[in-house]
C-alpha cells in the first residue's frame, strides 16, 4: 500500500489479511497519508471475497501513538471542521462495516485514535507492554473516534470518564480486568497468538461466523454510530471555541491560560 501501511495475507487462499502499521521509527504515529492508505486498504478488503479474518498490528514496540503530532492541527486540504472530522469517521466505519472479523494486537504505545480505532474492532489482544491512553482533552480537543460509546459498552461511565479526563496510561492487565482486551500475552508471541485465533476463524463455516458477526454487531454498532454524530458536532464546537484558542496561545506564548468557557 505504500505510506507506512501494509497488506500481507496468510493461507492457501489468502484467506487471511494483515494489515501493518509500518513506521517503527515514529511508533506507528499516523498522518494523514497513513489514515487514507489505511482506509484505502481496509476498503479494498471489505471486497475481497473469501476473506475470512483481518488482523491489524504495528511493526516495533508499539502499536501506534496516535495522531503525527507534526500534523496535530495541520488540514492539508480546504474542508470545514465539520468536514474534517466527519472524513474520518467515514474511514472508521469501515471497522463497524469489514464482513469478517477484524483481530487486532497492541503493544506498547496505544494512543488516542488509534486506541478508539481498535476499540471498534471485534477482538483486541494485548501484548505485556501496552500502555492504552486517551490524551486528547489534554490537548484541549475531545476523544471523536467512536471510543468514547465502545468503553463505554465494555466497563461502564467510570473508566471512560477516569481514561479520557486524566489522559492517564492504562496497562493491559487493567485492560483485561475491565474486558477491554481478551488476552494478555508476552509482546514476543502476540503476533503468533493472532495469526492461530484468525486460523482457527478461518477454519470455521463462513455463513456462521458472519451471522454471529451480524448479531453481535447489532447489539454494538447502533451505540457508536450515535455516539460518531455527537462527536463530529462536538469536536467542530471545540475547534471554534475562544477556549481551544486559548489553549494554543498560552502554550506558543509560555502562560497560563485563562478560559472562559466558551
Amino acid at each position: 500500500m505504500g505510506d507506512h501501511v501494509r497488506v500481507d495475507f496468510e493461507g492457501e487462499a489468502g484467506e487471511i489479511a494483515i494489515v501493518s502499521y509500518d513506521r517503527a521509527d515514529k511508533h506507528n504515529a499516523f498522518s494523514d497519508a497513513m489514515d487514507k492508505a489505511l482506509f484505502q486498504a481496509l476498503a479494498e478488503l471489505r471486497e475481497r471475497r473469501g476473506l475470512r479474518c483481518v488482523i491489524w498490528r504495528g511493526e516495533g514496540r508499539s502499536f501506534s501513538s496516535g495522531r503525527d503530532l507534526a500534523e496535530l492541527g495541520v488540514r492539508t486540504e480546504d474542508l470545514s471542521d465539520l468536514e474534517f472530522i466527519e472524513r474520518g469517521h467515514r474511514g472508521s466505519q469501515a471497522f463497524l462495516d469489514m464482513p469478517c472479523p477484524i483481530l487486532v494486537g497492541l503493544k506498547g504505545h496505544v494512543i488516542g485514535g488509534s486506541f478508539e480505532r481498535a476499540l471498534l474492532c471485534d477482538v483486541r489482544v494485548a501484548g505485556e507492554s501496552a500502555r492504552m491512553r486517551l490524551p486528547e482533552i489534554q490537548h484541549g480537543v475531545v476523544p471523536d473516534s467512536g471510543g468514547t460509546a465502545r468503553l463505554h459498552q465494555m466497563a461502564g461511565h467510570g473508566l471512560a470518564a477516569d481514561l479520557a479526563l486524566t489522559g492517564r496510561p492504562m496497562d493491559a492487565e487493567e485492560a483485561l480486568r475491565h474486558g477491554v482486551v481478551s488476552r494478555v500475552v508476552p509482546d514476543e508471541e502476540l503476533d503468533a497468538t493472532l495469526l492461530e485465533m484468525a486460523r482457527g476463524i478461518a477454519a470455521t463455516p463462513e455463513i456462521t461466523v458472519k451471522m454471529f458477526l451480524r448479531t453481535l454487531r447489532r447489539l454494538a454498532n447502533p451505540e457508536v454510530e450515535k455516539s460518531l454524530a455527537e462527536e463530529a458536532l462536538a469536536q467542530a464546537t471545540v475547534f471554534g471555541s475562544d477556549d481551544y484558542a486559548e489553549m494554543k496561545a498560552a502554550r506558543a506564548e509560555e502562560r497560563k491560560p485563562v478560559y472562559r468557557g466558551r
